[in-house]
């Protein structure tokens, strides 16, 4: 039967066995992280659960093929940002990072699919495949320095909403000294 276009897809249900193979129900075959990582591209909505147990397993499975993605071709992510994200498990502020990472990616991909949207219905008529490709790499350098503007303001945002925490926070306790600070009410010194 026809899905309504407001109901959510089906969610699509792939089980791990104790010999690391994984099973999709829905077609009854046994796949591989590399049709795990098409089902992703494809958008289909699913779930990786062991069969023995139930325990959900997706966020293992997609972590393994970014582990595959980081170890060949051209690493997504240096070294530096790695270990800057490690830093900040078990830090006061590791809730705070996951949800400012995956607001920001989500930001990119809408910026990606309007950017693409766009270009197309301008150049589709008058470029094949090829061309296309050609004119997105001459938009790289556009594309870094927008990104490196919104990073930018990003991080001025994130700056500001830390600032006023600290405020707040202060406020909250002005019978208590901060170190290093100076006392609620008065003015910093520039």
């Amino acid at each position: 039967m026809p899905q309504n276009k407001s109901s959510k897809p089906a969610e699509r249900l792939i089980k791990k066995y104790p010999n690391r193979r994984l099973y999709d129900t829905q077609t009854s075959a046994y796949i591989t992280l590399s049709d795990i990582k098409q089902l992703v591209l494809d958008n289909a909505v699913f779930r990786v659960v062991d069969a023995k147990s139930g325990d959900d397993l997706t966020r293992s499975i997609l972590l393994q093929i970014i582990l595959e993605e980081e170890s060949g071709g051209v690493p997504m992510f240096s070294a530096t940002a790695l270990a800057q994200i490690i830093r900040f498990y078990g830090h006061a502020m590791q809730g705070v990072m996951g949800t400012f990472l995956e607001q920001n990616i989500q930001v990119l991909m809408d910026i990606q699919d309007r950017m693409t949207d766009q270009s197309q219905d301008v150049y589709q008529q008058h470029f094949g495949p090829e061309a296309w490709a050609q004119l997105m790499n001459l938009q790289t350098p556009a594309l870094q320095n927008m990104m490196n503007s919104y990073l930018e303001q990003s991080r001025n945002v994130f700056v500001q909403m830390q600032d006023q925490m600290q405020d707040q926070t202060r406020n909250l306790f002005t019978g208590f000294p901060f170190p290093g600070q100076p006392p609620a009410g008065s003015k910093k010194k520039p």
